[in-house]
């Protein structure tokens, strides 16, 4: 697709003799929550890490927003707008909600010698701007009655919900989500989905590894799913569904 946000062509990597990713090709367009499924070894980990330049393809390109990144470094592409945020919550558990989500601001202007001594009011400014911002989103995550609480002090799935916020305060183009759901129970995962398609709606597209397919499956709009370091099939959730290729890959049966 000429209009794709990511654009991946016959990418491969490999450990050894192993192939992890295996010439995988998969557009993800703008807008929605597109999700990559299969069994544990399929491959979807290592993709994603190859994506964020964690590792370097072997073979094939991949291209944000017509750029290929194949050689950025991983924080060349974060500055593009292709952010990740992690399986396991990375946060600073000593810290506040609030002061985690104000290390995930790009573009911090008092972080510069120059600024901090001489443009204080400038950066004051924008901190200002910066604080308002993170409230509204922890607000929308429901996190806004521990905005003052250290990180530590929250429930494994309130950590979820700081990372994912974590990741929309970077303001990206396209955020990964590794398992968002994994591990909290299906109430809450189901919040963190419907949040996920409340901000797709302001021009964020997600990209998510999830196991919980009854709840990936009720917001995605696109699934591809892997086997073996390959894309075997791709559709919409009630087409993958449908097809017993699915099943095959799951169930190890005909």
């Amino acid at each position: 697709m000429e209009d794709a946000l990511l654009r991946i062509r016959e990418v491969s990597k490999h450990f050894g003799g192993v192939y992890a990713v295996n010439g995988v090709s998969l557009d993800i367009t703008h807008g929605g929550v597109c999700g990559l499924v299969g069994p544990n070894g399929s491959g979807k980990t290592t993709l994603f890490n190859t994506i964020l330049g964690l590792h370097r393809p072997d073979q094939g390109e991949i291209y944000f927003h017509g750029e290929c990144i194949n050689n950025l470094a991983p924080h060349q592409i974060y500055e593009l707008g292709l952010v990740n945020a992690f399986q396991l919550p990375r946060l600073f558990y000593d810290l506040s909600v609030l002061d985690n989500m104000l290390v995930a601001a790009r573009g911090h202007q008092g972080d510069r010698l120059f600024n901090s001594l001489f443009l204080r009011r400038r950066w004051q400014e924008q901190e200002k701007g910066l604080i308002e911002e993170a409230l509204d989103i922890l607000e929308l995550v429901e996190l806004d009655k521990w905005v003052s609480s250290p990180a530590g002090e929250l429930s494994g799935g309130q950590r979820k919900l700081l990372e994912v916020a974590r990741g929309l305060m970077a303001k990206p183009t396209l955020l990964l989500l590794d398992e968002p759901a994994a591990g909290i129970n299906p109430v809450l995962g189901k919040k963190i989905f419907q949040k996920l398609a409340d901000f797709s709606h302001n021009g964020i597209t997600f990209f998510v590894v999830e196991h919980r397919l009854e709840i990936l499956f009720e917001f995605a709009s696109w699934v591809y799913v892997m086997d073996k370091g390959r894309i075997a099939i791709a559709g919409q959730p009630q087409n993958i569904i449908g097809d017993p290729t699915f099943y095959t890959i799951y169930l190890g049966e005909e």
